[in-house]
C-alpha cells in the first residue's frame, strides 16, 4: 500500500483496470462510485493521468475526469485528475507533444490528496495494464504501488477470453501480491457479436477470478447490487 506523508493509511479502495483502451473503465468506475455514495460513503475518485482531453476556455478538460467527479460528488476536479494532456495518445507521448513531461512523483502523491477526505477511493487506470503512464511506469506499476484490489473490465466481444487471461498473467507477473477481486464484462456496442452468448461461461471455465457481472449495452443493473466494500476488503 502506498504510504502517505502523514503516515496515515489511505482509505479503502479499488483499482479499476482494463484489458485495453475503450473497454468501459470509466463507465464501470462511475457505477461503483455511485453505488458507494448511495450507501452514504464519502467517495474519492482518482485518475492519475489522462490524455485525449478537449481544450476549452478554462483549459484542458478530460471527459473521463469530469464523469468520475460527478459520479463521486467530488468538489475538486484537479484532485480527481491532476495531470491532463490533449493528444489522444499514451500520456508520455501526449505530454511530449506539449513540450511537457508526466510528473512521475505526482502520479503517486496525487492519491494522498484523498487520505483525509473520503471513506473509499475508486482509482481508474489508463489504457491496459502495460500501457505506459510515464517514462518509468505503466498502469500495472501503479497497481502494485497503490495496493488496492483490482477490478478488471473487459469488452464483451470476440477475443475477450484471451484478453482477460492475458491481463491476469500480467497481474500475476508484475503484481503478484495484489488480488484481482473480480472481472466485469462490458458490452461496448449496441449490437453484440455471437461470442457474447458464451464469453461468460468461457471466462468462468478458464480463470479462477470471480466474474462479477456481464453488462448488456448501457445496462448497469448487475453492478448495483454488488457489495463493493466487501470486495475491497479482500485486500
Amino acid at each position: 500500500m502506498l504510504s502517505t506523508p502523514s503516515g496515515k493509511r489511505p482509505p479503502r479502495g479499488l483499482f479499476v483496470c482494463g484489458t485495453g483502451t475503450d473497454v468501459g473503465k470509466t463507465y464501470v468506475s462511475c457505477l461503483i462510485a455511485r453505488n458507494l455514495t448511495a450507501n452514504n460513503l464519502k467517495v474519492g475518485a482518482y485518475k492519475p493521468v489522462a490524455s485525449g482531453a478537449v481544450a476549452e476556455e478554462n483549459g484542458l478538460i478530460s471527459s473521463d475526469a469530469v464523469a468520475l467527479q460527478r459520479a463521486a460528488g467530488c468538489d475538486d476536479l484537479l484532485a480527481v485528475c491532476p495531470q491532463i494532456f490533449e493528444a489522444p495518445l499514451a500520456p508520455p507521448v501526449a505530454a511530449a507533444l506539449e513540450s511537457r513531461e508526466v510528473d512521475q512523483r505526482l502520479l503517486r502523491t496525487g492519491l494522498t490528496a484523498w487520505t483525509s477526505k473520503c471513506d473509499f477511493v475508486v482509482v481508474e487506470g489508463i489504457g491496459g495494464l502495460l500501457s505506459p503512464v510515464s517514462d518509468d511506469a505503466s498502469t500495472i506499476t501503479l497497481v502494485r504501488e497503490f495496493g488496492y484490489p483490482v477490478i478488471l473490465v473487459a469488452a464483451d466481444r470476440l477475443g475477450v477470453v484471451n484478453d482477460v487471461r492475458s491481463a491476469l498473467c500480467v497481474c500475476d507477473a508484475y503484481a503478484p501480491d495484489i488480488p484481482v477481486a473480480g472481472i466485469v464484462l462490458n458490452q461496448v456496442s449496441p449490437s453484440p457479436d455471437a461470442s457474447c452468448a458464451s464469453n461468460a461461461k468461457q471466462i468462468r471455465q478458464h480463470t479462477q477470478v470471480p466474474l462479477l457481472a456481464q453488462l448488456k449495452w448501457q445496462s448497469p443493473a448487475p453492478l448495483q447490487s454488488i457489495d463493493w466494500q466487501a470486495i475491497a476488503a479482500i485486500g
